[in-house]
């Protein structure tokens, strides 16, 4: 059972679906879990800390501290205990605070201390959860890499009809269950993720480089990394943080540099993933002055740079798995098809600048993975999404 023993921290907040955690609790407790509750002032307006504290068996925290000893809660010591968080139902107003850390009640200051994986179960009313500003802290909690488990579309307590009811408790106990069942299924497996652009130097201010944000490679990074992998995260210059403590970056520039440090990562490893923008070409000579405007005319004399997947493809072990991606306007599948080939990959990503919400610079993608047996497309996602794609395929992958 892989809810067995696992300590969640359950945050309820004044939504009026705060009864469905009610049953939420009874049935992650059925799985075996151990379930403590925080929940805001505003929640208790909606269910009481008493039928709360009966369902778990553990007194309810609210506050801070204990009015009547004195006693203190740590928010603290809850983020360590925590195997995972679950906010459910999770209102605007929290969502807001989430998103930029207004830190002015319990339950924040435990999601802002909190070290387990948080899951996030928006309740509100459907013009509420259209609105930008929710839209936007969303995709804030999706970057910092919380889970969001998307309302479901129904009768409101307005009684308008929309998306905004908060998932159904069922629901929710089985996305944790699907969570710690796949948690693991990386774990003491070695991966290499290549991610961003590659500079080119030109000359000391000036580059060949290209608009690969490396969004992609680190999701990719964090959702191998929250599997149990030792991830090698090989990056080109990109204003990202890998958050996770089983990532070790390396900070490249050019596709030499990035060459060199995959192939030698790549030598031990179970798996790797090229999700780099890597340069095709690079100036003959970079010149170790800044180039003056002295004519209309600037020739530059490009070389080829090293092909890195060709290469790791050339050197790839029976036991090991190597994954690509391919960004292509035209021709889209049979250039993919091609790379596939020609490089040894086990499989390829394929996206197009022809799909809209695709590509660089953007925080969703809408793939297609290629492999020898046919093509499977996916629609389109924000990226975190698209990660667990793409890995579900990689360890698929890995076990055949």
């Amino acid at each position: 059972m892989s809810m067995k023993g696992k300590k969640i921290v359950l945050g309820i907040t004044g939504s009026i679906a705060a009864y469905k955690a009610a049953i939420l609790i009874r049935g992650l407790i059925k799985k075996g879990a151990e379930v403590q509750v925080v929940i805001t002032p505003a929640g208790k307006e909606f269910i009481t800390p008493i039928t709360l504290s009966a369902l778990t068996s553990k007194p309810v925290i609210s506050e801070f501290f204990s009015q009547r000893d004195g006693t203190w809660h740590s928010h603290v010591d809850l983020g360590l205990w925590a195997d995972a968080m679950v906010i459910a139902p999770a209102t605007a107003s929290t969502i807001g605070k989430m998103a930029h850390g207004v830190a002015d009640n319990m339950l924040i200051t435990t999601y802002l201390s909190m070290k387990a994986p948080v899951f996030v179960a928006p309740a509100m009313d459907l013009d509420m959860f259209a609105h930008p500003s929710t839209q936007k802290n969303l995709d804030i909690l999706r970057s910092y890499g919380n889970h969001i488990i998307e309302p479901g579309e129904g009768e409101l307590a307005s009684h308008l009809v929309g998306k905004g009811r908060m998932e159904e408790p069922e629901k929710i106990v089985e996305v944790l269950e699907a969570f710690f069942a796949q948690q693991q299924d990386l774990k003491d497996k070695k991966v290499v993720i290549t991610a961003g652009p590659t500079y080119e130097k030109i000359d000391p201010v000036r580059f060949i480089g290209n608009y690969s944000s490396g969004k992609m490679g680190y999701a990719l990074a964090e959702e191998c990394a929250a599997r149990g992998a030792q991830v090698t995260l090989v990056s080109g210059p990109v204003t990202l943080k890998a958050h996770h403590p089983n990532i070790c970056r390396i900070d490249v520039e050019s596709a030499q540099e990035m060459y060199e440090a995959a192939k030698e990562a790549f030598a031990d490893a179970h798996a790797g993933i090229l999700c780099a923008a890597v340069a095709d070409f690079t100036p003959d000579h970079a010149a170790d002055h800044k180039i003056k405007r002295e004519k209309d005319d600037l020739v530059l004399q490009l070389k080829p740079t090293q092909d890195i997947a060709a290469a790791l493809g050339a050197s790839k072990k029976e036991d090991q798995t190597l994954v690509g991606f391919a960004l292509e306007t035209n021709d889209e599948a049979a250039n993919a098809q091609s790379k596939l080939q020609r490089k040894n990959f086990d499989f390829i990503v394929l996206n197009s600048l022809n799909d809209q919400g695709a590509g660089f610079r953007v925080d969703t993608n809408k793939i297609t993975i290629i492999d020898r047996d046919g093509a499977t497309p996916y629609p389109l996602k924000n990226k975190a999404e698209v990660a667990k794609d793409i890995i579900d395929r990689l360890v698929a992958s890995m076990n055949k």
